[in-house]
């Protein structure tokens, strides 16, 4: 096994403290208490910080080592069903798009909520609609997104939970 450095500690720290944040809303927090909109803002917070490190950061760090790409996701989904084995020190295709969803879709209902807030939006049903259904949305990519780890790490044999917690990937020699 070789151990590569990928993701850096900030990398980590904003992936976990938005994990437990959107599974807690998701899952426990009441939409009305106050620290559900807290956690909306911290969300928010920590998403834009880590666009910001998508720019400056470290090179796995950055957006330019996991493009969004449509044709090569497809590319990589064709390949998995030929049993084709890719590893990618990044994230792989599939796993990019994904990245990209679930920042644009913490964006939009961090938004939302925010403008729930407002005098002119407060108690306007289509915002609260909008919000309800970009949530959803979150729930189901965030049960993909898992999938897909889980998945990714028994077909790769790489273990990405393990990457995420260490910053390091263990990736099996060419024989294994």
């Amino acid at each position: 096994m070789q151990r590569i450095p990928v993701w850096d500690i900030f990398v980590r720290f904003t992936h976990w403290c938005v994990a437990i944040l959107v599974i807690g809303e998701l899952t426990v927090i009441d939409e009305d208490w106050a620290i559900h909109r807290w956690a909306g803002y911290v969300v928010l917070g920590f998403v834009a910080l880590r666009l910001v490190w998508g720019l400056i950061g470290p090179r796995h760090a950055r957006f330019s080592s996991f493009p969004p790409s449509l044709e090569a996701a497809k590319a990589h989904l064709a390949g998995l069903l030929r049993g084709r084995r890719e590893r990618h020190l990044s994230h792989n295709p599939l796993g990019a798009l994904m990245v990209y969803n679930l920042w644009a879709s913490l964006i939009a209902v961090c938004l939302t909520g925010l403008l729930m807030t407002t005098r002119t939006f407060w108690g306007v049903d289509w915002v609260e609609e909008v919000h309800e259904v970009i949530a959803n949305w979150i729930m189901i990519s965030v049960l993909l997104h898992v999938a897909g780890v889980v998945f990714e790490s028994l077909y790769s044999h790489v273990n990405l939970v393990r990457a995420m917690i260490t910053g390091e990937k263990e990736i099996p020699g060419p024989g294994e």
